[in-house]
């Protein structure tokens, strides 16, 4: 067992993979350059091998020699590592004949995770406007209409799911020392970074450490057979989100907006970033649609109303629903029970189920635009 009275640091842990040939089988896998930045939290450490997609199967060898090197220096209690495909782009002739020069760009392979079929990003120009509620009502909806579904809570800087579930204390058990087991609530397959660092850490990482995060967080978990895996992103259309939009194999996203003008001009630069990278977007939520008055039952659109549906219709995609302003909505997910699940048969379950229908029906007749080929002149 690890000592775990010493923090090791990362240092220790490029020292013990320097032993390790990289994927050429001769140079040190610190000097390969298919290492990526490594994490290392409370003991636990974090990196992900880049290998040539052709060779992935092949160099499963190099992905457990690495980890039993981390795992036996002192201070390490967890070690999670994955192999990340990558290949070149295909190059293509350039008008006149030419070819590509060698600084043409690598275009990264959307390598699929095994056992899931469809894998949707759930995504927001900007937080606050309900999008982990969202998510998490979504996934709930999706699976009482049949589908096998799971949650990854890719918010690395403010997870929302530990609470969403009521799994604040909880940590995912190891399944054969390599791969994580995923917590369960409602049915649904749940991970998050919530689950692996305390509930109060300030995660100050940097965007190398938040991809490998999340790779390994996507493929080192036993997911088992699911029909969608949804992903509660981070908001914004940062590096990190765009990042995940190039590297993950989604087949569509959601947009979570508010009414308001100044949500919408975020939610403009979601839809156009997903645009931008071919992944088609399954439509537009207008959450915090209106408020009814409890009392007098007076409606109030607080940030206003339609904003959604008019800026879907505006970009050609489909206006999904909108979802009310509801203190029931926001005591439910406080209380680690989403409104899907505490109310299943209330009018605000209605509303995310008719989501969820038009989402699955959306995979199902995917309108999936053909791919840019970009040639360096």
């Amino acid at each position: 067992m690890a000592d775990q009275s010493q923090q090791p640091t990362e240092d220790v842990i490029l020292a013990a993979l320097a032993s390790i040939p990289g994927p050429d089988g001769r140079t040190p896998l610190p000097r390969s350059g298919a290492l990526s930045e490594v994490v290392v939290h409370k003991g636990k450490v974090y990196f992900s091998i880049q290998v040539d997609a052709a060779r992935a199967s092949r160099l499963e060898p190099l992905r457990l020699a690495a980890e039993n090197a981390v795992r036996a220096v002192p201070g390490v209690v967890d070690v999670l590592v994955s192999l990340t495909e990558e290949r070149a782009a295909t190059e293509a002739p350039a008008p006149g004949g030419r070819r590509p020069g060698p600084k043409a760009q690598a275009a990264t392979t959307k390598a699929g995770v095994p056992g899931i079929r469809h894998i949707i990003a759930v995504a927001s120009g900007k937080g606050g406007v309900g999008k982990s509620t969202t998510t998490a009502n979504l996934a709930l909806a999706l699976a009482r209409i049949g589908n096998r579904v799971g949650v990854l809570d890719a918010d690395i800087y403010g997870p929302s799911v530990p609470k969403l579930f009521d799994l604040s204390n909880a940590r995912p058990e190891t399944v054969e020392g390599k791969t994580l087991k995923p917590l369960t609530a409602h049915g649904l397959a749940l991970m998050s970074i919530g689950f692996l660092v305390d509930q109060e850490a300030a995660m100050i990482w940097r965007g190398p450490m938040v991809m490998s995060a999340l790779q390994q967080m996507l493929r080192d978990v036993a997911w088992g057979d699911l029909d969608i895996l949804v992903i509660d992103m981070p908001p914004g259309t940062g590096d990190a989100q765009l990042t995940i939009a190039q590297t993950v194999p989604l087949s569509g996203a959601v947009i979570v907006s508010t009414p308001q003008d100044l949500a919408l001009i975020d939610a403009r630069r979601g839809v156009t970033m997903f645009e931008q990278v071919a992944i088609p977007v399954l439509g537009i939520v207008e959450n915090m649609s209106y408020f009814v008055c409890p009392h007098c039952g007076e409606r109030s659109d607080i940030f206003g109303h339609g904003g959604a549906r008019d800026e879907a219709a505006r970009r050609g995609v489909p206006f999904l629903g909108d979802i009310p302003l509801d203190m029931a909505i926001r005591a439910t997910s406080d209380a680690g029970q989403p409104i899907v699940a505490a109310e299943p048969d209330g009018p605000h379950a209605a509303a995310y189920l008719a989501i969820a229908q038009q989402v699955a029906t959306g995979l199902a007749t995917p309108q999936r635009p053909p791919p840019r080929i970009v040639i360096e002149q």
